[in-house]
């Protein structure tokens, strides 16, 4: 759960706000854009930023494909840095990451003094796109993106976060972008981490509904704020030969 408390405490800071950023697995080893626009998002939203290069894997492949332990004990590690950080808060270009270190309480329900470790990193944990709108009440980041432009909700952004309006928010003030409300946007890209490795069939089906619902609305890019979605559509909008660009949020607010 979001602390509206350590919310209010972070927006209404007068100095400096200094910003933890955790990049992700993907973003690291697949999509580095991503982490650099974060960095010049923040940056330009007045916020210092640091980036501890020790970080690991929030153990979220783990942890959905039942694996409780191992997962668990990436948790630990990943806290244990967060918590030698001096950062008010930690900011991730990821709702399902940033999902994930919300749910590491339950993942030690039989120990109370990491739990509540757990509790402290979760309230000061957010997704980029609520940070910025939610604790920093910025919208207009000096964004230009000649194009029309749609927003897929990413499953744990939108259902484990309740992250909706922001980003709609933040790209309706990006110069000279038009923006275009995709049918279904809330329906999964049927990615699911390892369940479209398992299940690639059911998958692609999923997507094929979303890549029609893309064609449908005429568009120059998709938008959205997790990679593991950008990857699942972007690739299948390259095997049909579609000219239609997936960015993420980031790269979008870094354009100018």
């Amino acid at each position: 759960m979001i602390d509206r408390d350590f919310e209010s405490a972070i927006g209404n800071r007068k100095s400096t706000i200094k910003v933890g950023l955790f990049v992700t697995c993907l973003v690291d080893q697949m999509w580095s854009s991503i982490g650099t626009s974060t960095i010049e998002v923040l940056q330009r939203a007045g916020c210092a930023v640091e980036f501890d290069e020790r970080q690991t894997c929030c153990g979220q492949p783990a942890f959905n494909t039942g694996y409780r332990y191992e997962a668990r004990r990436v948790a630990q590690r990943f806290i244990e840095l967060c918590e030698e950080s001096q950062a008010d808060a930690i900011v991730s270009p990821s709702g399902s990451c940033t999902a994930m270190v919300h749910h590491y309480e339950a993942l030690f329900a039989d120990d109370e003094s990491w739990s509540r470790r757990a509790r402290a990193l979760a309230a000061r944990t957010f997704e980029l796109s609520s940070f910025l709108v939610r604790v920093l009440k910025i919208e207009d980041l000096g964004a230009r993106f000649a194009g029309r432009v749609t927003w897929h909700d990413a499953c744990h952004g939108l259902r484990d976060l309740n992250v909706h309006d922001e980003p709609r928010q933040l790209i309706k003030y990006v110069r000279e972008a038009e923006f275009v409300e995709l049918d279904n946007a809330d329906a999964c890209c049927g990615f699911g981490g390892t369940f479209s490795v398992k299940y690639p069939e059911i998958s692609t089906a999923i997507l094929e509904q979303k890549i029609e619902a893309i064609e449908r609305a005429h568009i120059d890019a998709v938008v959205s704020g997790d990679a593991s979605c950008l990857m699942q559509i972007g690739g299948r909008l390259s095997r049909v030969g579609s000219k239609v660009r997936v960015m993420h949020l980031a790269e979008l607010l870094a354009g100018q």
